[in-house]
């Protein structure tokens, strides 16, 4: 698709999830508010399935211990190593979404990370334009299939429509599908990093204390893991979603804000907490780490669907 358009998917725009529901519909609950009202439809595209490889992109400085975060993340997708609600329990649903292509898609997807690439001297320098960033992802896949390719970009690098977006998933042709994520440690962590950090507008509540005591790279995984969900069920703008094709509603952005139940505007949901760390979370991945994941659209129960 045209990098004019570059298939943007809004990704946490609490400012407008906030100002416009907050509004409009007082203490109502967002899960219920979704629930009446969202249907994801299927527009006979192609959905990723088999075994799918993510490969990374690390642009800009990453300390070893954003990567392990991040690595760890994606290796609990598939891992049955895991205590519950586990990474993989919220992975699995979104193997539901297959029947709704009525038998033209095969019916499961597997995650695995594959090959990482590191750019710590900023080659394309500290300012990029999404174009760059598909052109990173198309040079970092080579001649591989049935790979996602993640560009993540560090805290200090300003990105064409960050803070409008926190991320987006994009595609070329009917074989490449990228993901860019930024690090809104520094910048947005307002839209991009929440609850870790107040929002910039709505209810002013208290930040939550993230699981990994990393605020930004936390709010990475956020954004990481609602993007793959998205890329896997919509890769090429024709798959399950509602709405316009270059704004949709996937899988997690139709369930914006709730982390677990009674969610509602600025209010992410009643949450596990760690009585040692007190950060909060609503599940465990690899290596024994705690993660925050979005709600998935459950589309067999037409609900927001959270792991606590």
């Amino acid at each position: 698709m045209a990098s004019s358009v570059f298939k943007s998917h809004f990704v946490l725009r609490l400012v407008l999830v906030f100002s416009l529901l907050h509004m409009s519909f007082g203490t109502r609950k967002l899960t219920g508010l979704w629930q009446e009202s969202t249907i994801l439809n299927y527009h006979n595209g192609p959905l990723l399935y088999g075994d799918v490889k993510i490969d990374i992109v690390w642009y800009g400085e990453f300390s070893t211990s954003q990567r392990a975060i991040i690595c760890d993340f994606i290796t609990s997708f598939s891992s049955p190593a895991q205590s519950e609600p586990s990474v993989a329990t919220w992975f699995a649903t979104v193997n539901k979404y297959y029947p709704l292509t009525e038998g033209r898609i095969p019916s499961s997807v597997s995650i695995s990370l594959g090959n990482q690439q590191h750019d710590k001297k900023y080659s394309h320098g500290k300012s990029l334009t999404q174009d760059q960033i598909k052109q990173m992802a198309l040079a970092a896949r080579g001649h591989q299939t049935n790979v996602i390719v993640v560009v993540l970009t560090s805290a200090d690098v300003t990105v064409q429509e960050f803070c409008m977006i926190c991320g987006t998933h994009g595609s070329s042709g009917n074989d490449f599908v990228y993901i860019w994520v930024g690090n809104s440690e520094t910048q947005c962590p307002g839209q991009c990093a929440w609850p870790f950090h107040q929002p910039l507008y709505g209810p002013q509540v208290p930040p939550l204390i993230p699981p990994n005591d990393d605020m930004g790279t936390d709010g990475m995984v956020i954004n990481i893991g609602r993007l793959i969900i998205g890329a896997i069920t919509n890769p090429y703008g024709n798959g399950i979603y509602q709405g316009v094709a270059n704004a949709p509603l996937e899988a997690c952005t139709a369930c914006p804000g709730i982390y677990g139940p009674g969610a509602y505007p600025g209010y992410p949901g009643q949450l596990l907490v760690d009585t040692a760390t007190g950060c909060s979370h609503n599940t465990y991945g690899a290596s024994g780490r705690k993660y925050l994941v979005p709600a998935m659209f459950d589309p067999t129960t037409s609900a927001c669907s959270t792991l606590v």
